[in-house]
């Protein structure tokens, strides 16, 4: 029989797509009240992995990477999602989401994304909300999977979540000091 340990904090972060230029100051007060302080963020760039969203959004899609400072339990993910949900809505006009919010976590060994929808390598949370195990890390960095989203397992993105990880490891040793 296993013994059942104390699993490690994870670091939260959030994709946000959007087209209107005055959503990021709008967003980003109600996106702290539901996961914390934002600890790093990229600059907003042009989303063009794919056309997915362009029939709801519309063309010029932007997206950024915001990386929240609270660690906090695995346990809290479907929490998150369906906050982030809740702040999609509100930010709907006409029927039509102007905001895209895709929560995930940053973990040692992995990178998880919440989903409302399942599929098999899709395991549930809870609460109608799944985690989608994106990419995992080995041999130095996070890798994807044959069904990892190619703007996860793009080279910049990866980039980013490895440094992520980083100052997250130092923050779990400051922790346990």
């Amino acid at each position: 029989m296993g013994e059942v340990r104390e699993v490690p904090p994870v670091r939260f972060f959030a994709s946000v797509m959007y087209r209107d230029e005055t959503v990021p100051g709008r967003l980003h007060p109600v996106l702290v009240e539901a996961m914390g302080p934002v600890a790093d963020r990229t600059q907003p760039s042009a989303f063009t992995h794919s056309d997915y969203y362009n029939e709801e959004m519309g063309q010029g899609i932007l997206r950024c990477f915001l990386l929240f400072e609270p660690l906090e339990s695995r346990g809290t993910m479907a929490r998150i999602k369906l906050a982030t949900n809740a702040i999609e809505r509100s930010f709907m006009k006409d029927g039509r989401r102007t905001v895209n919010i895709d929560p995930g976590y940053l973990a040692l060994e992995q990178i998880v994304l919440a989903t409302t929808k399942g599929y098999s390598h899709r395991l549930y949370l809870g609460n109608g909300i799944f985690g989608d195990l994106t990419l995992i890390y080995r041999e130095g960095t996070y890798r994807g999977l044959e069904w990892t989203y190619p703007d996860y397992g793009s080279i910049e993105t990866i980039s980013l979540f490895n440094t992520w990880r980083e100052t997250y490891r130092r923050d779990l040793r400051c922790r346990k000091a």
